[in-house]
Order: C-alpha cells, then sequence, then structure tokens
C-alpha cells in the first residue's frame, strides 16, 4: 500500500540553508540539456548531507568532529541506456553542462551493455515535501552540551563496581533530497537519524581475560530527544550493564549442543538483516552484486513457492515505518514510500525493488527501494526496513521462555557470519542466559547459534505480541561498487526457536 503524498508538519520545516540553493534553477537547466541532448528521460538530484560524530573514551573526548557534503546528479536514459554524472558548481551552466556529460556517458556506454533499461510506471507527485517523525535537530543543541551529556553518562558508567573502561558516542545524520524529473514529480525531503552508543568493559586481572558490554537502545530515526526525553532509559540502563557485565565475567562457558532458543529483539534484527533482509533485494536475487555483496539462495524462480520458515513468519518490507531508519517519503526513483510482504505464512511472496528490477519481475509499480548514500552516487537498490511482525494474540518474552524446558535467552548483537547467498550462518550475542524449566538460570558464555536460512526459520514456533516489537537496526550497511552505505531497521518481537545447534566460540574458535 503506498503512502499519500503529503507535506511537511509545521513543527518540523525543510532547513532553509538547503532552500535557499538554486535547485529548481538547477533542476530546469540539468533536464532541459538532456533533453536536447537526446535523453528520453533525466531526473536531478540534489543533496546536502550533514553528519556529526562524538566518541569519549572514559573522561576524554576522542572525537568531535561535524562535516556537510552538497552537490547534485543528473541521471539520464538515451537509447536504452543509463548515463550518469554528478557535479558541485551550483550554477545553471554547470548543470546543463553535467547533464550533457550523462548523456555522453550513455553513449559511450551503448555498445557496451546489452539489456535495455525498461521502468515500472509511477504516478507524478508535483511539487510534494516529506519530513521524518523527530522532534529536536541534534544540530541545533550546541556541541558543547551534547558533549557534556555524553562525558557524564561516561563518567557515571566508569565509576560502576567493575568497569575498567566506558565510551559513550553519538552519530548524527540529517540528510537533505531534492529530486526533479521530466516526467513532473518534484519531491522535497529531510531525515533525521541518531546512533548513541555506550560501552562498558570489565577487566579479570587474576585470568587477563575481559569482557564488554554495550547499551541495547538501537539507533534510530529520531532527534536529540531521543537522549533525553525517556525514550530509551539511558541511566537506568548504567547500574543494569555494569550489574551484567560482572556477572559474565563470573559465567559458566556453555555446552555445545542442540537447544531451544528465545531471541530478543536486540539480537534477531541482525539476524533478520543478514538471512532475509538481504536475500530478499532482488538485485542479488538475480546476480547483479554476485562480484562484491554475493547473491541469495531465495532466487525468482521460487517466488510463491520457498518455505522460507513455520507459519507463524510474516515478514514485511517497509519504507514507511515511524522512525525507522530506511523510511523516505519517496526514493531515488520518485517513488513514493509503500509497505509490502515479503514472507507470508513462511512463504517467499516479495522482494525489494527498484523500478527497473520491478519491471523485470513483471510487476505494474516498484516498491521504492532505489536510494544513493551521497551525490556523487548513483541510485541502487537498497533495503527497506524489512521487519518480522509480531502475533496479535502473543504473549510477553516471559511467555516464550515459560515454554522451554533447557534453553537459551539470547540478548543484543555482536558478531556474525553469514555465506554469500545468505543461507548457512553464525550468530553470538552480548548476553545469554540459561531457560531451566521455564525460568530464567543465570548468564553463560561463549554461546554462539549456527544454522542455515530455511532450517533456522521453519524452528521459529512461536513470536511474541505487539509488547515485544523493538525497531533495531544498523547505519552501516554495505553494498554496491563503488560501495555505498544505508542506514536501515529491523522491527521483530521476542521469538522461540526449537532444536538450533549452539557452538562453544572457545572450543570451535568462533569469531
Amino acid at each position: 500500500m503506498a503512502t499519500t503524498p503529503r507535506s511537511a508538519p509545521p513543527d518540523r520545516t525543510i532547513d532553509p540553508e538547503f532552500l535557499a540553493l538554486p535547485l529548481r534553477v538547477l533542476a530546469d537547466a540539468a533536464l532541459t540539456a538532456a533533453t536536447a541532448a537526446g535523453a528520453s528521460f533525466a531526473d536531478f538530484r540534489s543533496e546536502r548531507l550533514r553528519t556529526g560524530n562524538l566518541l569519549i573514551r572514559d573522561t576524554a573526548v576522542q572525537n568531535a568532529t561535524e562535516s556537510t557534503t552538497v552537490g547534485y546528479a543528473v541521471r539520464v536514459i538515451v537509447d536504452g541506456v543509463w548515463g550518469f554524472a554528478a557535479d558541485i558548481a551550483f550554477t545553471p551552466d554547470a548543470a546543463a553542462a553535467t547533464a550533457r556529460q550523462a548523456v555522453a556517458v550513455a553513449r559511450a556506454l551503448a555498445g557496451a551493455v546489452d539489456e535495455r533499461v525498461e521502468r515500472a510506471d509511477e504516478p507524478v507527485y508535483a511539487d510534494v515535501s516529506w519530513v521524518s517523525e523527530y522532534q529536536v535537530d541534534p544540530f541545533e543543541v550546541p556541541m558543547a552540551d551534547r558533549l557534556a551529556l555524553l562525558l557524564d553518562r561516561s563518567e557515571r558508567l566508569l565509576a560502576q563496581d567493575g568497569v575498567a573502561h566506558s565510551i559513550a558516542s553519538l552519530l548524527q545524520v540529517k540528510e537533505n533530497k531534492f529530486y526533479a524529473d521530466t516526467a513532473g514529480t518534484i519531491t522535497t525531503q529531510q531525515r533525521v537519524r541518531l546512533e548513541p552508543g555506550l560501552e562498558a568493559t570489565a577487566v579479570d586481572v587474576a585470568s587477563g581475560s575481559f569482557e564488554s558490554m554495550r547499551t541495547l537502545a538501537p539507533p534510530v530515526g529520531r532527534g536529540y530527544e531521543y537522549l533525553t526525553d525517556g525514550i530509551w532509559d539511558f541511566d537506568g540502563e548504567i547500574p543494569v550493564m555494569a550489574q551484567t557485565l560482572a556477572e559474565k565475567l563470573k559465567a559458566p562457558s556453555v555446552r555445545a549442543g542442540s537447544y531451544d532458543l528465545v531471541i530478543d529483539p536486540s539480537n534477531l534484527w541482525l539476524t533478520i538483516h543478514e538471512s532475509i533482509g538481504h536475500a530478499t533485494e532482488y538485485d542479488r536475487a538475480i546476480g547483479y552484486e554476485a562480484a562484491y555483496a554475493g547473491t541469495s539462495f531465495a532466487t525468482p524462480d521460487q517466488l510463491g513457492n520457498l518455505h522460507y520458515g513455520s507459519d507463524v513468519m510474516n515478514v514485511t518490507g517497509d519504507r514507511t515505518a515511524v522512525h525507522g531508519l530506511a523510511t523516505v517519503g519517496y526514493d531515488d526513483d520518485g517513488v513514493a514510500g509503500q509497505q509490502w510482504d515479503l514472507i507470508s505464512a513462511g512463504t517467499l511472496v516479495g522482494y525489494q525493488l527498484d523500478r527497473v528490477f520491478a519491471h523485470r519481475l513483471g510487476l505494474d509499480r516498484s516498491n521504492g527501494c532505489a536510494f544513493a548514500d551521497s551525490p556523487e552516487h548513483t541510485p541502487i537498490q537498497r533495503m527497506a526496513n524489512v521487519s518480522l511482525q509480531p502475533d496479535p494474540a502473543g504473549g510477553s518474552t516471559d511467555d516464550l521462555i515459560a515454554g522451554i524446558d533447557d534453553g537459551i535467552y539470547v540478548v543484543g548483537d555482536k558478531s556474525w557470519s553469514i555465506d554469500m547467498q545468505r543461507y548457512n550462518f553464525q550468530f553470538t550475542g552480548q548476553r545469554f542466559y540459561k531457560i531451566s524449566g521455564g525460568k530464567l538460570a543465570g548468564q553463560l558464555r561463549d554461546v554462539a547459534y549456527q544454522a542455515t536460512t530455511t532450517d533456522f526459520w521453519g524452528a521459529m514456533d512461536a513470536v511474541g505480541g505487539p509488547d515485544t516489537y523493538v525497531l533495531g537496526g544498523a547505519f552501516n550497511c554495505g553494498k554496491g561498487q563503488p560501495g555505498q552505505v544505508a542506514a536501515v531497521s529491523h522491527g521483530c518481537p521476542s521469538a522461540r526457536f526449537r532444536g538450533i545447534s549452539i557452538l562453544n566460540t572457545v572450543q570451535e574458535g568462533a569469531q
């Protein structure tokens, strides 16, 4: 279902610095020049990307930087071949020259490209704007205040018993995009996202071993209010992190074997990302990313037939989720944000697509997955917010744990490994609790769960209710050549899995 194009709410406006750029003048010059040079289609995209990186280690500031990238790109289709060029000179003459360069690139490639570009249709959105859901622009908060907040939390974590070192960090991004094409679509957008970090390290002097524990707070499409307004209880988490870390140092090592698992959303989001999110990218499924990011076992010939998991498995792709890192009003193909099914009752029913791949799959419309991470890069098909849906009548995490006699509760993400087809994998975590007789019975160490994608999701016999659902995610999903980085969220409830292989990472040498 497509979202309805809407204007930016009055309490969240697009930055005047971005709007002051001669965006429409440049777009008109570029699109006019592209058409005159023989392009059957052209689009113009200008971006202003503002980033901030703050890091406190123990009681010292290690990093406090901000940067801004501004530029624009022109993409054209000439005789069924893409052409692309980018520039940073904000004059009509430069924009027109950039368009002509893109046309020249397309003509130069014509003899070397066998396939001809055909795209799925999309309605025209004439002069619409969209702003993500946030309240306080982090870049409007003085850097001294942001550093003071991080320093306070790092110092309080460091003061906890058993904590030898602490880290507090904050990544901030504000992304502005202006898009116009020869079909008549014009969109202006602004997104804000944050990734807070808080980490404690403890050292066992007697053994020389050490352990670390990170916050479970996910990165979010929110503003500075995420750090201050109690949306996440950072202050309450500080003593919990220290206590959990001390317990982990003394915990016994796991005995390898087969266990029933309850996996918390703070860990399961990453398994979704690697084994579902990447596997249902259509370009990977047909081999377009084979040279770099890999392929997918979930090939198009299996669409509608592949038993991806159990019948309690329902997964959506979503470009509209509130506070999602991959949420947009419109993608870089001029397609409105949507939500759609990827896996329904355990069966593969959809892919993530841009307009070219939607047409290739025989669909009438793209689901809005075109994205470029900067003005100098061309849009490629990128991941939406891919999320496992809760059971509307499902219970709590404790209810799931109560259904296990001998098992493990997994909390927090850490390291992972998966093959290039997104099929054989291994994941670790931050915290592992033994489940005995339906109750938690202390922590374990050195745990990794291993499976194939279909066996793992096929072993899921219950998912929690909406109250267990959390939107996790990451800022650093990489793909493409040249490489691009995108932020993406993955929501999920707690979930229960039967008979999963557990490795001891020390005995097996797993990382």
